[in-house]
């Protein structure tokens, strides 16, 4: 049944805010950008677990996409202010900084609108990516009225969510880049301190410090002095830790593949989630209450935390498929359909490109030179490409786990 999705409050009355966070401390917020947090399409996200169900495997990690848009707006802003200060000569005035500063704070407190519950599984489920959810909802009169109040363009915010290609390339990089931007400049901090894995840390300061706008073929682009490059390989290798640790952790994979069952259950019309209104009013809270009368496996295994898939094997860091496929072979000849093989990719490092009209690299000014950061760095040369994340389950209720496990491990030692 649908639900009428909050209408906006009164805001006349609303002042300038300071809100503590655990992360960055003190976030200081003017009237306007409070009128922007009291939107309803924004109070939402703190409906919207920022990780999903790694709640389930790190039982701290219940923390919000809420908290994380400001602190994506927090570091975002420290990020900007030290261009201005170590790039003045990017800026045409001060009031050029000053508007592009606004810009900058509002796409990044707004840059995850369009998430559904837990993320990426309701993605999968809906078939609608979440930058096109942000599209519709930027559009709404409570999102576009004080985005006009603080003199922002709804469209420029929607420009750099998306990244599309006339937006300001700094900005752009900075919200939604491949490299760079604040919004995994954030969560990195802030899932390592919810998840309690120390893998996610990296030089912030450093990092920070050490941006730059270069100017490469005639275009400015976000880069990092090279007294940064230290700090930009901590960067680069918390991330690469936390997909390993966090992201991809096989209990998360796991029940994430339950919860998408559920979904189709919960949604068998897709297309009923379509208007923007019906959509808003789903977060993981009432996608749980709405499962609790529900029954089958799949729903009391997520409302319950009932283990479905046992972890038969992991190889991660594998790029010869091989003893993968081998394994997977020997478990379904012995289990059948009860295998369930799952591959996860991620690119960590979008180097080296070196064709016409790909992404922006992350370029290093080193001693006069603007290089690319895989000459700086023999760690980045390293970690540059894909990493992969492959790992075989087995139902529970139809195989052993133990059995599973001794025929992996037997033919992984055999073909070392």
């Amino acid at each position: 049944m649908r639900r009428e999705y909050d209408a906006p409050r009164d805001n006349h009355a609303l002042k300038a805010k300071r809100i503590y966070d655990p992360i960055h401390r003190f976030i200081e917020l003017d009237a306007g950008e409070v009128a922007l947090l009291a939107a309803p399409a924004v109070q939402r996200l703190r409906r919207l677990r920022q990780l999903g169900l790694a709640y389930l495997a790190f039982p701290s990690a219940e923390h919000s996409r809420f908290s994380h848009a400001l602190g994506a707006l927090a570091i975002g802003t420290r990020a900007f202010d030290a261009l201005h200060v170590h790039s003045p000569e990017a800026f045409d005035s001060e009031r050029d900084f000053a508007e592009k500063r606004r810009l900058l704070r509002a796409s990044l407190l707004l840059h995850d609108l369009g998430h559904g519950p837990f993320s990426h599984a309701c993605e999968a489920v809906l078939g609608v990516r979440h930058e096109k959810r942000t599209e519709a909802i930027l559009a709404l009169p409570e999102l576009r009225e004080p985005l006009a109040a603080i003199g922002v363009d709804a469209s420029a915010v929607l420009g750099l969510i998306t990244g599309t290609p006339d937006a300001d390339p700094v900005l752009r990089e900075l919200v939604s880049g491949p490299n760079l931007d604040a919004d995994r400049m954030d969560y990195l901090l802030r899932d390592t301190y919810f998840t309690g894995v120390a893998g996610g840390t990296y030089d912030a300061e450093q990092l920070i410090e050490s941006l730059r706008i270069l100017e490469i073929d005639g275009r400015q682009q976000l880069g990092v002095e090279g007294r940064g490059v230290v700090a930009l390989e901590s960067f680069v290798l918390a991330r690469y830790m936390m997909f390993a640790t966090v992201y991809f952790h096989h209990t998360t994979r796991a029940f994430e593949r339950v919860l998408h069952q559920v979904l189709e259950m919960l949604w068998p019309d897709p297309r009923a989630l379509d208007d923007v209104a019906e959509f808003l009013g789903w977060d993981d809270f009432r996608v749980i209450d709405d499962i609790r009368p529900m029954d089958g496996e799949a729903v009391r295994a997520l409302r319950e935390r009932r283990t479905v898939y046992g972890l038969a094997a992991e190889f991660n860091a594998e790029r010869d498929l091989r003893t993968f496929e081998l394994c997977e072979r020997a478990l379904v000849a012995r289990f059948g359909d009860a295998v369930w093989g799952d591959s996860q990719e991620q690119l960590l490092h979008r180097l080296p490109l070196g064709t016409a009209g790909a992404a922006p690299t992350v370029r290093v000014r080193l001693m006069g030179r603007i290089v690319d950061a895989r000459s700086a760095s023999d760690l980045i040369a390293k970690l540059s490409g894909k990493a992969y994340w492959r790992k075989l389950f087995v139902r529970t209720a139809a195989a052993s786990v133990e059995e599973a496990r001794e025929i992996c491990a037997k033919l992984i030692t055999a073909s070392a």
